[in-house]
This record gives C-alpha cells, sequence and structure tokens, in this order.
C-alpha cells in the first residue's frame, strides 16, 4: 500500500523503447537511445523483476514499449512472466503490426489482454500520425480476433484538428467488433515534437461528439482492465467506450494502482512525475544482496506521489516511447 491507501498491485514493464512506427506522440524525430543496448534489460533481468513483484503482492503485468513485439523473444518473455505463481493477469499493449505472426504464440504463452493503438480509420491521418499503414493494423486486429483472447481493447489519442472528427468512426468500428474503445487525452510525455497544446482535445469534448450521435449510459458491467478509464454504453449501438482524463479529471490519480519499469532499468511510481529509482545495481551486481531488489520496489511504492504534475507546467524529460506506455 502507498502511502495514500492505494494498494499497488499492477506493474507494467517496458521490454524496448524501439518502435516500428514513430507516433507523433510518443516518440521525438531525434529519439534514438538504443544506440546503447548494454543500459537495456534482457529476458531474465525483466522476469526477475517480475518475479519479486510476485512475492510482495503484485498481480497484474502488462508488457508494453516502445513496441513490445519487436523483441525476438517477447513470447519467451510472456511466457516466462505467466509461469510465476501469482500472476493473475498478463497483457500487452502493441500497435498490432505484428500480431499476424505473433497472435497466437502470445497467446499460447498466456497473454489474456492486447491493447491496440488505433487513433484513426482514416489511412492518410493514420500515415501522418505514425509513419505505417493502416491496413497492416486491421489485420493484426483481425489476427488478435483469431487468437481468441479475452479482451482487446483498442486505444484512441485524441487529437484536435488530427482525428477528433473520427471519434464516432472509432466507437461504432469497436462496437461492430464488441471492442472497447478508449479515448486518451493527450499527455505532455513527447518534447520538441510536432504536437502542442493547440492539439489537446478533452474527453469531456469527446463525450459530447459522441452524445450528438447517441446517447451515453454509464457502464454497469464489471470494469474492463486495472486502469482509469471510466467506461460509458452507447445506447443504440451497444458499444463499449472508456474515457481516459489524465489532464482534465481532477481526481484521476485517486485510484492508481501501478507502478512502471522502463526499459533501461528505470522504476517509475509515477508517468506524470520525474521521480525513477535505478533496478540496474540491484540486477547486475553480484554483490547485492537478496534484499535489495525488494527494497527498490518498496521504495517507489513508498515514493509514489498523490498525483501527477500535469496541470504544473510539467516539463517532460523523456518521452512515452522510453518510459513505457
Amino acid at each position: 500500500m502507498d502511502p495514500f491507501g492505494r494498494t499497488i498491485d499492477y506493474l507494467r514493464l517496458s521490454v524496448t523503447d524501439r518502435c516500428n512506427e514513430r507516433c507523433l506522440y510518443c516518440m521525438p524525430e531525434n529519439y534514438r537511445p538504443w544506440t546503447q543496448r548494454g543500459d537495456h534489460l534482457s529476458a531474465d533481468e525483466i522476469v526477475r523483476i517480475a518475479a519479486t513483484a510476485t512475492e510482495l503482492g503484485f498481480r497484474k503485468f502488462r508488457l508494453t514499449g516502445g513496441e513490445p513485439l519487436i523483441r525476438p523473444d517477447i513470447v519467451d518473455i510472456a511466457r516466462r512472466i505467466w509461469d510465476l505463481a501469482g500472476v493473475q493477469t498478463l497483457g500487452v499493449s502493441t500497435n498490432a503490426l505484428m500480431l499476424p505472426r505473433l497472435a497466437e504464440p502470445l497467446k499460447q504463452a498466456g497473454v489474456r489482454s492486447i491493447n491496440i493503438s488505433l487513433d484513426t480509420l482514416d489511412p492518410m491521418v493514420y500515415q501522418r500520425l505514425t509513419g505505417g499503414r493502416l491496413a497492416a493494423v486491421l489485420a493484426g486486429i483481425d489476427a488478435a480476433v483469431a487468437a481468441g483472447f479475452e479482451c482487446i481493447k483498442l486505444n484512441c489519442v485524441l487529437l484536435r484538428g488530427i482525428n477528433d472528427e473520427q471519434v464516432l468512426a472509432l466507437a461504432e468500428f469497436g462496437a461492430a467488433r464488441a471492442m472497447p474503445v478508449r479515448f486518451i487525452e493527450l499527455m505532455p510525455l513527447a518534447p520538441d515534437g510536432a504536437l502542442d497544446e493547440r492539439h489537446f482535445f478533452s474527453v469531456a469534448e469527446a463525450m459530447t461528439r459522441l452524445a450528438r450521435h447517441d446517447a451515453l449510459d454509464p457502464a454497469t458491467t464489471k470494469p474492463v482492465g486495472h486502469g482509469p478509464a471510466r467506461y460509458y454504453r452507447l445506447r443504440r449501438s451497444g458499444g463499449l467506450v472508456g474515457f481516459i482524463g489524465a489532464v482534465t479529471c481532477t481526481d484521476f490519480c485517486a485510484s492508481c494502482n501501478k507502478l512502471r519499469l522502463t526499459a533501461d532499468g528505470k522504476l517509475r511510481p509515477c508517468l506524470g512525475r520525474h521521480g525513477e529509482i535505478d533496478l540496474l545495481d540491484a540486477l547486475r551486481c553480484d554483490a547485492m544482496t537478496a534484499s535489495v531488489l525488494p527494497a527498490a520496489i518498496h521504495q517507489a511504492i513508498a515514493n509514489k506521489p498523490e498525483k501527477h504534475a500535469f496541470a504544473d507546467e510539467f516539463e517532460v524529460a523523456r518521452p512515452m516511447t522510453a518510459i513505457g506506455g
């Protein structure tokens, strides 16, 4: 439990800061620190951290990046984490480009849920936002469906003047496939990028835009996943939509239950603050005692702030791809 009474039992593990796309809100054009490969965690180190976390009561894990599926050992990492005693759920966040080849192996390895980035259904806008091809993402979504994951969620980062007109189309796309669609406010996590505050589009505006076409009823079913999304059911289409108002919702952090591990071995108590605890020494120094790694995780929990600093002229030190989605 952290200093504010929140039970911390969810660890998001970034396995790489590389990606096979370059989303404007995630990876600045000049970001290439992966050239220093010695700083990145091995599969054994990632699994060791996860194993220690389970011993401390962590039960929920998600593999993120960058794009986690570009790691050649990602299926092995997933399998080894799923095999740990105490793990209740294992998810992956992905751009879906590699799911046609990896969806079934990931499902067999123990992955239960897939979060897929889908910011638009317009191929030209998709290429502008990511540098990639929308058709490849849609093929990945189809592969995830065929593999039979327990839950497939679609994530859309809201961007004024770029994809805000896509809100209804994305909601209907998800409804037709029984996939929750989550609309996410743009967070200040892409320094020196092409986006700025002019592109901010709030979840309240997204809800208003949807409500012009279909009534939004608060969802009464069990929450989907373990994050902060607030879910509504579209009355006519039956689609489930979630809203993640990281910037505008004043109580956004009230139920936060997670820590983040970066690909270079930093344990981060809060996405929206700079504090990190370096785990590399604990992992790589033979002289370290077995208690050092658990102590570091305990310290990260103790350091968890009451809320993020996005509203306090937050100046990001590392982009989203370096922190982990």
